[in-house]
């Protein structure tokens, strides 16, 4: 476990270290690439005016020993335009077109030991940090690149080795595929991701579909049984009827019935003489009055 440990990680270092070497040669080279472009374009708008294209910024590589152990052999030094020959002071580093005789039209990069002016303009006496003696001719003002600002030590070794065919292809090409090769790789990834996301919501559909046919049917076959067991436990029709009771007359002998007629007549006949008696005593009354 721990010797599979040891190779993930010493893996993910490698890795590591592969993506900042591509990236900084990648950036690198962008910015070089604008830098010709940059330099490419403004020598052409210069060549149309007919003046001579003095970029603002320049980087130059330092190939002699001139300047050590200030600015070493392979030191690449950043240039600034001056715009005026007052800002150029002793003591500054400047690059420039030589005028002597020993590097005639070689760019140099001295310190400026003294400053003069004369009729012709100002001019600058320069020697080397490394050199026993100053230069032969002074540099003048028109033939100044610019100040140095800034000094990037052993530069120019990567700038010389990308040079040959054998670093260009390590520095430049072979990192430049590598990064395209993962870009593609992780497009290729992210497709089948994107596939199987889509593959998933297909089948939650169709399961969301099934489910709710499923759930229809059941409903509707529990609504057929209760439509069935309340056809089956409630009548068809219900028939009310009055109870009819036939009552059957006592059967009484005769001889009790005549008896009981002739009770009835005489009743009858009692309750008429009352009635009679009634009134005519209440005429009697009225005549006696």
């Amino acid at each position: 476990m721990k010797s599979k440990e040891n190779y993930s990680g010493y893996k993910g270092m490698l890795k590591f270290i592969a993506n900042v070497i591509s990236w900084t040669a990648l950036v690198i080279l962008i910015l070089l690439a604008l830098f010709l472009v940059y330099y490419t374009v403004s020598t052409k708008i210069y060549s149309n005016k007919g003046e001579k294209f003095e970029p603002f910024v320049s980087l130059y590589t330092i190939v002699s020993g001139s300047m050590e152990p200030n600015i070493k052999v392979y030191d690449v030094v950043i240039s600034k335009k001056v715009s005026s020959p007052k800002n150029i002071k002793v003591g500054d580093v400047i690059t420039f077109i030589s005028t002597s005789s020993i590097s005639k039209g070689m760019t140099i990069t001295h310190r400026v030991i003294e400053v003069k002016e004369t009729e012709k303009g100002y001019v600058y006496r320069t020697k080397g940090d490394n050199n026993l003696s100053p230069d032969t001719a002074p540099a003048e003002y028109n033939n100044i690149i610019g100040k140095v600002i800034l000094r990037i030590p052993n530069l120019g070794r990567v700038q010389s080795f990308i040079g040959t065919q054998s670093g260009w292809l390590i520095v430049i090409v072979i990192p430049a595929l590598l990064i395209i090769i993962s870009d593609i790789l992780k497009i290729f990834k992210l497709t089948k991701v994107k596939n199987k996301i889509e593959e998933l919501d297909q089948e939650d559909k169709q399961k969301k579909l099934e489910r709710i046919k499923r759930e229809t049917l059941r409903k509707e076959e529990i609504k057929k049984r209760l439509k069935l067991d309340k056809n089956k436990y409630e009548p068809d029709a219900i028939i009310t009827k009055k109870p009819t009771i036939i009552m059957e007359e006592p059967q009484i002998p005769l001889e009790d019935s005549s008896k009981k007629i002739e009770k009835r007549l005489s009743r009858y006949e009692s309750r008429n003489k009352s009635k009679e008696n009634i009134k005519n005593n209440f005429k009697n009354q009225k005549k006696r009055k």
